[in-house]
């Protein structure tokens, strides 16, 4: 479909701003492209447009770049994680490994600086490859008051950029829990979780998915007793395979995780410095009050649309307030683009990225390809548990015959010297063609072990292609190597 845009009489580049407060720029297109949002989808799409050519201007409201994922999300909550998984093998696992160093404490000041420093490092990061890529970054927030036109209200007035194509990457923000006031304090969301100014006593997590788990995990091992409840039966939120969720769960529970799960939480109020929480089974049944000192909203993600306008040039969110859009992140409106956690699919950083880069790789006119079946999906506790595809529960809906082949970390040299046996690798493939389905990892930098399944999937491999691939020994990865061989044959070759 081909685009019309609105021809001008001039394309001098004299100001032609008509009020104070206000600077339009003259050309008939100021930009290329205009990116709203300077999340990981915006900026890396931002940045890859540069490259390919095109003069970009990016918007973002807040004062510092990266969007939830780098200040208030994955960037400050893998910070927290992996420093204290060191204090708590430092308290529990240092002495059997021959390690002595006496008393260890936690300066949790100093562990919140720590995070504060490697957001900082990162957010400004982005802005050098601004710089270093020629993207005008405009402060303020973004309204598409035209197609062809968006509209920044910022702290020194308005300004109008005129853009052959708008790209929206506004993301997402914490889904609230109805009737329940967020102070930050003693009622907190994912980011109050993460400037807390001492470590609770008693926390209870709502919601026992990725960020509850990771968030709860941070807690417990700093010494607070941690309860996540949990209105489905299972732990880890949508995509998970039950089995490693059930396996996560008794692994959490043994480091010292309480779980209260099939459980509907009725209400929370504040008494205090006391947060009361009423539930009751989710089935129905007696009703019970938990009392705590912190409770952590975790229930979700919402996309965030607020003051973008859409209402103007005619785009209607869908039933999950999400922006439409095609297969080539197309919305109704010729020109204006969408990606990221304000379109459908998993509200991931790296979806959000990957999609931003294939949008406007289209909008030059280069061939647009997303596989939304090879997107992993990765909770970065201890184990680390990482998944693509379908999981065992996806294929017996779709009534698909599989293939399973498992190989435990028990088993596998480096995991077991290293002292990390927990878990395992379980790959599912087609029965009749070998093709890999799914792969399901918890376990010692299941993280990163799941990216080499994920290429596997992306290009169609079978079972027997990653089972013939030559793995180092000793490594944790060839756990996944024997997976796919008894996935493949039925027989792995150490176990």
């Amino acid at each position: 479909m081909g685009y019309k845009f609105l021809k001008l009489a001039s394309t001098s580049i004299r100001p032609v701003s008509v009020r104070i407060g206000v600077r339009s720029y003259a050309t008939s297109h100021d930009a290329d492209l205009v990116v709203i949002g300077a999340g990981p989808g915006g900026y890396v799409a931002a940045i890859k447009a540069a490259q390919l050519g095109m003069k970009v201007v990016s918007v973002e409201k807040e004062p510092t770049l990266g969007g939830t994922c780098l200040n208030v999300g994955c960037i400050p909550s893998k910070a927290l994680l992996h420093n204290t998984h060191l204090y708590h093998q430092a308290q529990h696992d240092f002495k059997r490994r021959g390690i002595e160093v006496g008393s260890v404490q936690m300066n949790f000041k100093t562990l919140m600086e720590y995070k504060e420093a490697s957001v900082k490092a990162l957010t400004g990061g982005i802005a050098m490859l601004f710089q270093k890529n020629k993207v005008k970054l405009v402060k303020g927030v973004g309204t598409i008051v035209a197609p062809n036109k968006v509209e920044v209200k910022g702290a020194s007035g308005v300004e109008t950029v005129n853009t052959k194509n708008i790209l929206i990457a506004t993301g997402s923000e914490v889904t609230p829990f109805p009737g329940v006031p967020v102070d930050q304090k003693n009622i907190v969301d994912s980011t109050g979780a993460l400037s807390l100014p001492q470590i609770p006593k008693k926390m209870l997590v709502i919601g026992a998915g990725v960020i509850g788990l990771e968030l709860g995990s941070v807690y417990q091992r700093l010494g607070a007793e941690v309860t996540a409840i949990e209105f489905l039966g299972t732990i880890g939120g949508v995509g998970i395979d039950l089995e490693v969720a059930n396996t996560l769960q008794k692994i959490l529970a043994k480091q010292g995780m309480k779980f209260k799960l099939g459980t509907k939480v009725l209400g929370i109020k504040k008494e205090g410095e006391t947060v009361k929480v009423e539930v009751e089974a989710a089935k129905g049944g007696n009703k019970e009050t938990l009392d705590c000192d912190v409770v952590l909203i975790s229930i979700g993600r919402r996309p965030y649309t607020r003051e973008l306008g859409l209402d103007k040039v005619g785009i209607a969110l869908d039933d999950r307030g999400r922006v439409p859009v095609n297969e080539k992140f197309q919305t109704k409106v010729p020109g204006i683009y969408a990606i990221g956690d304000c379109i459908h699919g998993p509200m991931l950083a790296h979806k959000a990225e990957d999609e931003g880069i294939v949008c406007v790789e289209g909008i030059k006119g280069m061939p647009v390809h997303f596989n939304y079946d090879a997107i992993p999906s990765v909770i970065y506790t201890t184990p680390e548990v990482g998944w693509v595809g379908k999981s065992e529960e996806d294929l017996k809906k779709e009534g698909k015959a599989y293939k399973v082949g498992k190989f435990p970390f028990l088993a596998n040299s480096r995991a077991k010297t290293n002292g990390e046996p927990d878990g395992f690798v379980k790959v599912l493939s087609d029965k009749a063609t070998d093709v890999i389905l799914g792969t399901h990892i918890i376990g010692p930098g299941g993280g990163e072990l799941i990216n080499e399944a994920v290429l596997a999937q992306e290009y169609g491999a079978a079972a027997e292609d990653v089972a013939r691939v030559c793995h180092a020994h000793p490594t944790c990865a060839e756990a996944l190597r024997e997976a796919n061989l008894a996935a493949y044959c039925g027989k792995p070759i150490n176990f």
